[in-house]
């Protein structure tokens, strides 16, 4: 581990190198590929720095211990052994965490897609409230919501709304929310009382760049027409919503709650790039189907991943079989207790495999 840890470091300071030649600043495609990959295993290198620094100090102490004479300063040595054996036993650890194979869109802004699923209005009042906690759990964490579409229901849910989050990490966190999320609760609706049972899906998405999918834009329709959400005046009268249709894949994106059809069709080939992204990822993923069935956090759509059980205050997670309690306090955006869990699942499945 400490060779390939040594590679890394040297790696690192490679590229540190190229950042600073004049002829790859010149390539912005460069420079960012660079800067990518630098950032990737930044967090590894200042662990590995660190580790060895403790080492260093660990046989300084011990050399004391076994040299010195007076009893209080071995005593003093041998505390400071006590203390640097533990620093060193975790970093250890944390580089073996470290150099876990990570996945290169875990820093990324991440698309999340919220649908509707069985139960009716119901259901569209659930994916509102699967909206308002991923908004408010952005909030908590400093990071951007900036919706993208949405066709909301007569209830006042949502058939379907889709938004972006701004910050890093974004993708890192909320990964491990696609799936299908379950809600059993009386709804706002039931005149009687009776428990009803409804789902809404969550897709989310790494949010990618031209570096990563190339279009061929021949391959794509592009529609524009008049938005019939929010917005004013300007919406309804100016044609300013964008549908596009990837007609290889038959993936079609839209997006109209902006007022400027640049932003608009901005914000569209976004999405139609994560789309393709995420498919293309999907098919790796079938690829290596034997691996992927023993990881957790990776859910298909199709895959009932969380039950929301009102009446009892409980929340099941069923891909590791954990309760939680506290429904309200996750709907506020609370939902750190839940990912973590989960993504300690798949931190020790993979150190396992590893192993």
């Amino acid at each position: 581990m400490l060779e390939r840890l040594a590679d890394i470091e040297a790696r690192y300071d490679e590229l540190s190198d190229m950042l600073s030649d004049p002829e790859v600043m010149a390539d912005h495609r460069r420079v960012q590929e660079i800067a990518r990959e630098r950032s990737s295993i930044e967090d590894v290198v200042l662990l590995y720095r660190q580790y060895r620094s403790a080492s260093r100090e660990l046989e300084e102490a011990r050399a004391l211990m076994r040299s010195e004479s007076d009893d209080e300063m071995r005593d003093l040595a041998h505390e400071e052994v006590e203390r640097l054996t533990e620093e060193v036993e975790r970093l250890d650890h944390e580089m073996k965490v470290a150099l876990i194979p990570k996945d290169p869109a875990d820093d990324r802004n991440v698309i999340v897609e919220i649908r509707a699923g069985t139960g009716g209005d119901e259901a569209g009042l659930f994916a509102a409230d699967l909206f308002s906690m991923y908004q408010r759990y952005a909030e908590r964490q400093g990071w951007r919501t900036e919706i993208t579409n949405t066709s909301a229901n007569e209830a006042g849910g949502y058939r379907e709304i889709v938004f972006e989050i701004h910050g890093r990490g974004a993708y890192s966190r909320l990964k491990y929310e696609s799936g299908v999320h379950r809600v059993q609760r009386v709804p706002a609706t039931e005149a009687q009382g009776r428990i009803h049972t409804s789902t809404a899906t969550v897709a989310v998405m790494p949010e990618v760049d031209e570096v990563d999918v190339d279009i061929d834009w021949n391959e794509v329709r592009i529609d524009i027409f008049h938005s019939g959400g929010a917005g004013g005046q300007n919406v309804n009268k100016v044609a300013t919503a964008v549908r596009m249709t990837h007609n290889p894949s038959g993936i079609v994106v839209q997006c109209q709650d902006e007022r400027s059809q640049a932003k608009n069709r901005a914000k569209a080939e976004a999405q139609l790039r994560a789309r393709l992204y995420q498919l293309e990822r999907e098919k790796q993923d079938a690829e290596q189907s034997a691996f992927r069935k023993a990881q957790v956090g990776h859910a298909e759509r199709a895959e009932k991943i969380r039950t929301y059980n009102f009446p009892q205050d409980r929340i099941t997670d069923h891909r590791i079989g954990e309760t939680f309690h506290g429904i309200p306090r996750v709907l506020s955006g609370e939902i750190d207790p839940l990912i973590d869990a989960v993504a300690s699942e798949d931190q020790a499945r993979a150190l396992a495999a590893t192993a």
